[in-house]
């Protein structure tokens, strides 16, 4: 056998795999990875089946479908007042992590450094290595809800610094940036030759009348963003697989160039069929509202457990502390859960790249409501001791 060096030796199989194969294993509900148990918009699906039919089903252009930019543009405008250019400052992509990875190998080279705040989703920090670059990691803790230390940010910056990566809606704390964020970050990069990856795929999932602020709103830090965002969160599709990427064209032009060699473009069908779907607005503006009803319930009923509920102000996420009932590591509290309460859910401290553990867990609510209902109870029915 002929030997090989790994460019990723201390990875494996990434933890969403691991728990969602163990629910399916011993019958838990998957609480784990984020995806919908309820299927996305007959409509939608009706529009999707309908390009098929009428022919869309060879190549789509590299950039992507034009009625699907156009809408997107639109979009983007209604939402944030920022205009995109449809030719040089969008693309689509084969879902967000695609999108994620292709901006990370357009503009890291070897030893430039990327800031990271963790917990952090896990598509990031491989994706930075495989490029040569080099992880700055600034760990967040649930005791200050998981809030950006600027000053720490200030102190990590180096003239190797060539990027920040955001995450709002996060994953998996279920934060969100605020405007003394966005004023704290716009001074950082105001005068630094630093690039922003802002990770805005649950853009749309925020509660309690609070604002997303996204990069597209802010021109200063606009002109210096990749956003990335994603239609399977907002069309609970998770497994077609489509995001975009927003840009600047001289940022967009870099993208682009390791675009069309990673994927070159994605299904034509389902990007003409998106693009019918979002002419209602009310596809994305009635998002919010949808997922706090879940939310809402999901913790009215944890509250009933023994658990300590942390924040959720976006994603489709709930975290929870339990360090006051077992010592138990997140990693073998997580396992035991699935596989004695059948309910299978997250350890953040795989999120971490030292494996913090701060005794939290992530449950996903974008389910139906006998689903949430179905694992509340089986929570309550839950015996923490051995």
């Amino acid at each position: 056998m002929t030997s090989i060096t790994s460019k990723l030796p201390q990875l494996g199989t990434t933890i969403f795999t691991t728990m969602s194969a163990l629910a399916a294993e011993v019958g838990a509900i998957n609480l784990s990875q984020g995806f919908p148990d309820y299927d996305c918009s007959p409509k939608l699906i009706e529009l999707v089946n309908q390009a098929m039919k009428d022919g869309h089903n060879q190549y789509a252009p590299m950039a992507g479908v034009k009625a699907l930019r156009l809408a997107i543009a639109s979009k983007t405008k209604k939402l944030y007042d920022a205009y995109y250019d449809i030719d040089t400052e969008i693309t689509i992509t084969a879902g967000g992590t695609q999108a994620i990875f292709t901006a990370i190998t357009a503009i890291v080279h070897p030893n430039d450094e990327v800031i990271v705040f963790e917990p952090a989703f896990d598509c990031y920090a491989p994706a930075i290595k495989l490029m040569g670059g080099v992880v700055k990691s600034l760990e967040l803790e649930p005791s200050n809800d998981y809030r950006i230390d600027w000053a720490m940010v200030k102190k990590l910056i180096t003239n190797r610094t060539r990027l920040i990566i955001l995450n709002s809606p996060h994953n998996p704390t279920a934060t969100i940036l605020h405007q003394d964020d966005i004023d704290e970050l716009s001074a950082i990069v105001k005068t630094q030759d630093i690039l922003i990856l802002s990770d805005e795929v649950y853009e749309h999932l925020i509660y309690d009348g609070e604002t997303h602020h996204s990069m597209a709103m802010y021109p200063e830090l606009r002109e210096r963003s990749f956003i990335i965002a994603s239609f399977g969160k907002l069309l609970h599709a998770t497994g077609w697989k489509i995001g975009y990427c927003l840009a600047p064209a001289y940022l967009m032009t870099e993208f682009k160039k390791v675009h069309q060699y990673l994927v070159f473009s994605v299904s034509s069908a389902v990007q003409q069929g998106i693009a019918q779907y979002l002419k209602d607005e009310d596809t994305y503006l009635n998002l919010p509202s949808f997922f706090q009803q879940k939310r809402d319930h999901f913790r009215n009923g944890l509250a009933k457990t023994k658990f300590e509920l942390l924040p959720s102000s976006g994603s489709y996420f709930q975290s929870v502390k339990y360090g006051h009932l077992t010592d138990e590591a997140d990693t073998e509290f997580a396992l035991r859960l699935t596989r004695e309460a059948g309910v299978a859910c997250i350890p953040t401290s795989v999120f971490y790249t030292r494996g913090t553990d701060h005794k939290v867990l992530r449950f996903c609510f974008a389910k139906k409501q006998e689903t949430l209902d179905d694992a509340v109870n089986r929570l309550l029915d839950f015996k923490l001791l051995r």
